[in-house]
């Protein structure tokens, strides 16, 4: 968790200190505006016709850091800002992506994800008073190429995910996974490489 130094003489915006990993807070004209602009495009991509594929792409190279090429996403998708997604060629995100992308999300390449995944970079203070006074930060999440992330899996503020690596469905990711395993559970535990049989 980021330190709780808030003092008052830090001069920068909400989104420098939000974009640094300190605390900011979200209740910020700027910040509040960018989402805006996040649920209008992602409104609009949920709402596409699916026989027009171009239109969907168009929509989510204006809303996302980065779309490889062949993705495909299955709408609804939901994001904070949406500019701090990256996602890999070839990815396959099934229903119900909530991706909060207050800090960095970066999913490699031939990613497959299960419905109703949730990737959460919000951290929030433990003390209670600075809680109170909306002050929040975020982690980044990386997941390598070639995972496979089962449906109603979570991952949590500031986990790497190796490549080549499943996530069991339901899973509750809360450490770091290494490459070349298969991890399940709450909190997701390593069971075994991916090259046993």
């Amino acid at each position: 968790m980021p330190s709780l130094d808030l003092a008052s003489d830090d001069s920068r915006s909400m989104r420098e200190r939000m974009l640094a990993g300190d605390l900011y807070r979200g209740a910020d004209p700027e910040l509040e505006a960018e989402m805006r602009q996040a649920m209008m495009l992602t409104k609009a991509f949920n709402d596409s016709d699916p026989q027009d594929p171009e239109r969907r792409r168009t929509l989510l190279e204006q809303l996302l850091g980065s779309v490889g090429t062949d993705v495909d996403i299955r709408p609804p998708l939901h994001v904070d800002y949406g500019s701090h997604l990256h996602i890999g060629a070839r990815t396959f995100i099934n229903f119900g992506l909530m991706a909060l992308d207050v800090a960095q999300i970066r999913i490699g390449e031939d990613v497959m994800m299960g419905p109703n995944v949730q990737l959460l970079t919000p951290t929030h203070p433990i003390d209670p008073e600075p809680r109170r006074a909306k002050w929040e930060a975020a982690l980044p999440i990386t997941i390598g190429d070639n995972v496979w992330i089962g449906g109603m899996a979570v991952i949590c503020p500031g986990v790497t995910i190796g490549n080549n690596s499943v996530i069991g469905a339901g899973s509750v990711v809360t450490k770091d996974i290494p490459a070349d395993v298969v991890a399940l559970g709450n909190p997701a535990r390593v069971i075994k490489s991916v090259y046993d049989r």
